[in-house]
């Protein structure tokens, strides 16, 4: 789809008109607010302008106005996804639907569940629990000052027993691309009590179809909360050795697999630690990947371990007991570098972490690690739980970061039946030779793991098509069907084009998806 100045500016009148003047942001300055700052090249994502309705019927009436005018949008919830895209759109000169304003909440204390709008953050949900002391703890990511439907919405993960984030969904109010709405679940009935406790609703299951996708516009959504448990218990473990990720894994995935520990662990390198608490040019001056000599020196500093994990067992306080005497029989004998008792017991005061559900922000420190103007790429495979493929990977990525000249970032994250290789490419904007390395270096991690059968579980906005590739199976088979669903609900081809790899007919031709 080409965008149309003439249209654009006439989109941009009806908009004013339609959601107020200041609802409507087209400087240069307003659209670089909305750019990818952490990108590798964020002028080719650079917005068009950028509206923010702030309530449901004005999303209705602003995707009417883009149908009429042909003018794309891209929604988002509070653009905070760094590392995959930010608020930034795939389609250049594409209009970013800020949906910030949208700030409601609504928690059902019986049943633990809560009906929050797109532009209520982790901070927002947690002032309000906190407000009216309800007995519930969120579950949210390494970053809090992003949306919460928007973090459920693109699968991402937590810290708690419920940390997996999209499969606490239940029940979604949706706007289509054609400016209709509805509810899925038991939100198809009029007035049902049931909208956030019963999943399924009769007929098809939707909720899941609106993660990842551009099919629709999620204006409510509903989540189920932890009930604030009697205990936290666990450890922090420190590895010596990189070879020590095969055998770690091998321990943690039984008790993960059969529920001792329900949270959803991570194993981190050193430099997950190190990068947000030094910089590069406090170690080195050379521009190779760090030599094992200053990582000694960097993890001596810090008494840090090559890996670390904090795996945690949470319940009333003899059951948390009893789970932790399995973790400490699995570790028993195991060359662990140290093992750092943690215990938290209702009536401490507040245990303040991630690990109970407190939002934290730090300014993406990580980012700053090589200096100037810093910034990130994600790179995320999954993989089946076992060490010694884990190792495989690590072997195998490692070296790829030493042929590319970067320094290696990267976790381990422990789902019920895989792993997740979490990786940041960290780099620094102002250097011109680095920045030649970081597209080629992603594409080699891509084909990499595609090459070994794992897709990843979400991408910048960059490389979306190029990751939608990846899943061949059937000649593609994946792909066409979204592309049929997309054409049937969105036949103007408005709502994100090229999000996940999903391109309507009418802008098809242009995907990126053959090049390079």
């Amino acid at each position: 789809m080409t965008i149309s100045p003439a249209a654009l500016k006439a989109a941009l009148a009806d908009w004013r008109a339609a959601l107020g003047r200041d609802a409507v942001f087209d400087t240069a300055d307003d659209r670089a607010a909305y750019a990818d700052h952490y990108s590798p090249d964020e002028a080719t994502h650079m917005p068009g302008a950028a509206i923010a309705p702030a309530n449901t019927a004005q999303v209705q009436a602003a995707v009417r106005i883009a149908n009429r005018h042909r003018i794309p949008l891209w929604p988002i919830s509070r653009g905070k996804n760094f590392g995959y895209g930010g608020a930034a759109p795939v389609q250049k000169g594409a209009v970013v639907l800020d949906l910030t304003r949208l700030k409601a909440i609504s928690v059902d204390a019986d049943a633990g569940t809560v009906l929050v709008e797109p532009g209520v953050g982790f901070f927002d949900l947690y002032d309000h629990l906190q407000q009216r002391r309800l007995p519930f703890w969120l579950s949210v990511p390494g970053n809090s000052w992003g949306s919460v439907a928007g973090n459920a919405l693109d699968r991402g993960v937590g810290y708690t027993p419920y940390g997996d984030h999209s499969a606490q969904i239940c029940g979604l109010e949706v706007v289509l691309p054609t400016g209709e709405i509805f509810r899925t679940g038991m939100g198809a009935m009029a007035g049902s009590p049931n909208w956030q406790l019963y999943r399924n609703g009769y007929g098809p299951g939707w909720d899941q179809m609106f993660c990842q996708s551009n099919f629709g516009i999620v204006t409510k959504l509903g989540l189920w909360l932890m009930p604030e448990p009697e205990a936290v218990l666990g450890y922090d473990i420190e590895f010596d050795k990189p070879e020590d990720l095969g055998w770690a894994v091998d321990t943690i995935a039984p008790l993960r697999r059969e529920g001792i520990i329900r949270q959803s662990p991570s194993m981190g390198n050193w430099l997950r630690s190190a990068a947000v608490m030094t910089t590069r040019s406090q170690w080195t001056d050379s521009k190779g990947p760090l030599g094992e000599d200053v990582i000694t020196a960097i993890r001596r500093k810090f008494d840090i371990g090559w890996w670390s994990v904090q795996l945690r067992t949470y319940g009333p306080l003899d059951m948390a007991e009893a789970a932790l005497r399995q973790i400490e029989r699995a570790f028993a004998g195991k060359p662990v570098l140290k093992m750092k008792p943690k215990r938290w017991v209702k009536g401490d005061g507040l245990e303040g972490s991630p690990f109970s559900g407190v939002p934290v922000s730090f300014p993406l420190a990580n980012a700053n690690w090589h200096g100037g103007r810093g910034g990130h790429v994600g790179y995320s495979p999954v993989l089946p739980m076992k060490g010694d493929l884990a190792m495989d990977q690590f072997r195998r990525t490692y070296a790829l970061y030493q042929q590319y000249g970067m320094d290696y970032h990267a976790s381990f994250a422990f789902g019920e039946r895989s792993i997740t290789n979490v990786n940041q490419l960290l780099f620094d904007r102002d250097d011109s030779a680095m920045m030649g390395r970081v597209d080629a270096m992603f594409r080699a991690l891509v084909a990499d793991a595609q090459a070994h059968h794992y897709g990843e579980y979400r991408t910048h906005i960059e490389y979306m098509d190029l990751v939608a590739d990846t899943y061949d199976y059937g000649g593609h088979a994946l792909r066409r069907l979204n592309e049929r669903v997309k054409d049937a609900l969105d036949p103007n081809g408005i709502l994100a084009p090229g999000k996940s790899g999903i391109w309507p007919a009418t802008s098809r031709a242009q995907s990126k998806r053959k090049a390079k």
